[in-house]
């Protein structure tokens, strides 16, 4: 199989790029080191095409190794014609491969399995040869035999048809027809048999739908209500065409037509249709499950890579009621500061005053840029007494509704146990609150992603496909935006290329034990920093203050040479010029001479100008906040026709799920995003985008809210 010549033709990209790709891949390094510091020797392929890569190779190395199993397997029965060979060598697919295979593979013990073992295959053969030598009834008495359990003519011919009904239920061109057939033309259907008290899967109560046509959220939906047994899911379909199909290369009209019928209903009911019913269904659920981890992967990174309120002091609060509100004061850095559990939204007159007064001297006697005040119970209320604060006071600190989704499984876990083990849970979401509008990426490396809450039916997928997609979303941001070594956590130095969990350890371990890295190169003195490890991290991790200006960039220590030289050519100081200085003078160095000279990329040069220009540049933009400010506090003050500013949750297939500060996020459905048509809402909407909303529907007992965004 020519792995690499399919790879370039499915994604349209140069053979002799993916096959550089692919011999980087094979020589370990990472996909972030590939992607930022080897754009030459692949031809810029960016790191999402390097996964897609990556992960299209794997399956194909598995196809090619199954393959040769196969080959060995049926050449060892004797039984491999070169059509066969031909045939199992351009398989596309595992699937087309097995049903290939099926006819020759080892079987358990099956009503066939069973008749073959009584000796009647030759019966078989008798029949579909339509022989007329002898009536059935003689042929068959041929094989009566106490041994081997064949007592009567009817036992006999059951077994011939049992055997008759496996081969045509082995032939892959029946099962290839019958499956494009049934994809083409059939339908899925569901119907309720239990409701459950959210009445989740109402929709879906009396329904159908074209199995071509059905969306992938859709499918998703009806196996979740399949497995809550709420719903009964079916494929229907007109087997009569599959019958014809099949008869037409077994029936002569003759005296065998009715029991060669009888055989061809039983192999399509019995062991055809289900196993191919099973296969569509787990074909759609595959495509269902790509795509759903596909926007999951979308939404995660443009969560992780919401901008950063960098050197702002920052009060983290989880609002709540019964247990009362816990803060959290974090400095410039996310160091805490200050924490405490005060009552603001009680019944307690007394309580709610004395919490007042505690909040409002922190607020006048700190620094504090920021409140990150958490979207979950008693937000709403908590906002309205914080805000009472501010006015009265006067005070210019601002407040900011954040996303809570995964703090309590950041709270409660190992990880923040560790953080902060004097603490309890409520305190620490507190602090990660305020982390979290600091620095997003930092702190939400810490939780698993599925836990964040932007995906959809996650819960029903493959966790290890799951896991192991999300994880390269979250190691390509964390690469692209890079780390402060001496400042970073375990959780997010893991994610850098080129460092497991141990290494991360023993990084963390040895900036408490030594102090502060003050070069790149002391990164060698870390225990099991091999070469590889370090030529594949060294650039992204950076050193702010340390003895070498080039280490607080991205540019990698293999290139300090030609950066040092275009420094002196064009007479920078890289720390100490402006921006607009250091652009005037790199516009007057001569490339193609410095090229020339050097034998540096054009691609791997123009990196290292940027880099200069504007060392250590954080991708990301600073946050700019927009405060929605909504009047309505809870679903009960919602009314149609109202607008409101809203910030976008989560985005799925069908739709956005909207924030709009009333502890239900609501809906805007595809067909409300757009005048124009789109494919997919992220076509026009990404995660924490802020936006307006009318209110077009609204069910208190439900607690479903829709909205629209076209409509505004």
């Amino acid at each position: 199989m020519e792995i690499n010549k399919i790879i370039a033709t499915e994604f349209n990209l140069k053979e002799e790029n993916i096959n550089a790709a692919i011999t980087l891949l094979d020589e370990g390094n990472t996909i972030p080191f590939i992607a930022r510091y080897r754009k030459e020797v692949t031809g810029y392929l960016t790191d999402v095409e390097l996964r897609n890569i990556s992960e299209r190779l794997e399956y194909l190395r598995k196809l090619d190794e199954r393959i040769q199993t196969v080959l060995a397997s049926i050449e060892e029965q004797g039984k491999l014609t070169d059509e066969l060979k031909d045939a199992i060598l351009n398989v596309k697919t595992l699937s087309e491969l097995e049903d290939l295979y099926r006819p020759y593979k080892p079987k358990k013990k099956t009503r066939a399995s069973i008749a073959k073992a009584k000796g009647l295959e030759p019966l078989a053969k008798f029949i579909t040869s339509h022989d007329h030598s002898m009536s059935l009834e003689e042929k068959a008495k041929e094989f009566l035999s106490e041994e081997k359990a064949v007592k009567t003519i009817d036992e006999a011919i059951q077994g011939a048809k049992d055997i008759i009904a496996e081969e045509i239920s082995d032939e892959p061109k029946y099962r290839t027809f019958i499956k494009k057939e049934l994809n083409k033309t059939g339908l899925i259907r569901s119907k309720e048999i239990k409701k459950d008290e959210k009445d989740t899967y109402g929709v879906y109560k009396d329904y159908e739908e074209p199995i071509s046509k059905i969306p992938p959220h859709r499918i998703l939906a009806l196996n979740r209500g399949e497995n809550e047994k709420c719903l009964k899911v079916t494929l229907e379909y007109d087997v009569e065409v599959f019958k014809l199909r099949i008869a037409k290369n077994f029936i002569k009209n003759d005296e065998y037509d009715d029991i060669l019928k009888d055989v061809i209903d039983d192999s399509l009911k019995r062991l055809i249709l289900p196993s191919i019913e099973n296969e569509i269904r787990n074909d759609l659920f595959e495509k269902a499950e790509d795509k759903s981890i596909e926007i999951f992967k979308k939404n995660i990174k443009a969560l992780l890579m919401y901008p950063p309120l960098k050197n702002k002091a920052i009060l983290g609060f989880d609002p709540g009621f019964r247990t009362g509100c816990k803060y959290a004061l974090v400095d410039e850095i996310g160091r805490m500061q200050k924490i405490g559990h005060v009552f603001i939204t009680s019944n307690s007159e007394s309580s709610i005053q004395k919490g007042v007064g505690e909040i409002t001297r922190i607020l006048l006697t700190n620094k504090v840029d920021y409140i990150a005040l958490g979207n979950g119970t008693a937000s709403r209320e908590s906002e309205e007494v914080l805000r009472k604060i501010l006015e009265t006071h006067k005070l210019q600190t601002k407040l900011f509704i954040v996303n809570e989704s995964g703090a309590s499984v950041y709270s409660a876990s190992k990880i923040g146990q560790e953080e902060f083990p004097g603490l309890n849970v409520e305190e620490r979401s507190a602090i990660s609150l305020a982390r979290r509008l600091q620095d997003p990426l930092s702190e939400l490396v810490k939780i698993d992603p599925k836990a964040i809450g932007v995906g959809q039916y996650q819960h029903d997928m493959n966790q290890t496909k799951l896991e192991t997609s999300l994880s390269g979303v979250v190691e390509d941001c964390v690469n692209t935006v890079g780390v402060d070594v001496n400042i970073a956590s375990v959780s997010l130095l893991k994610y850098i290329s080129g460092i497991n969990k141990t290494l991360a350890n023993n990084i963390f371990e040895y900036v408490k034990l030594n102090g502060r890295f003050r070069n790149r190169n002391e990164l060698k003195k870390v225990s099991k920093m091999g070469e590889k490890a370090f030529e594949q991290c060294a650039g992204f991790l950076r050193i702010s203050d340390g003895s070498n200006p080039l280490d607080t960039t991205s540019i990698h220590p293999e290139s300090y040479d030609f950066a040092n030289k275009i420094l002196k050519e064009c007479n920078i100081d890289i720390l100490k010029d402006s921006i607009e200085d250091k652009e005037a003078k790199v516009a007057r160095l001569n490339k193609k001479e410095f090229i020339k000279q050097t034998g540096i990329g054009s691609i791997t040069l123009d990196d290292l100008i940027e880099e200069i220009v504007k060392p250590g540049r954080d991708v990301r933009e600073e946050l700019e906040i927009v405060e929605l400010n909504n009047a309505v506090k809870s679903i009960n003050d919602l009314k149609v026709g109202m607008i409101l500013n809203g910030t976008v949750r989560n985005i799925m297939d069908f739709g956005a799920f909207i924030d709009i500060n009333v502890h239900q996020d609501g809906l805007v459905h595809i067909s409300e995003i757009s005048n124009s048509f789109i494919r997919h809402p992220s076509e026009k909407l990404e995660i924490n985008q802020l936006v307006k909303v009318k209110v077009i529907s609204v069910d208190v007992d439900k607690k479903r809210i829709g909205l629209s965004i076209k409509q505004v």
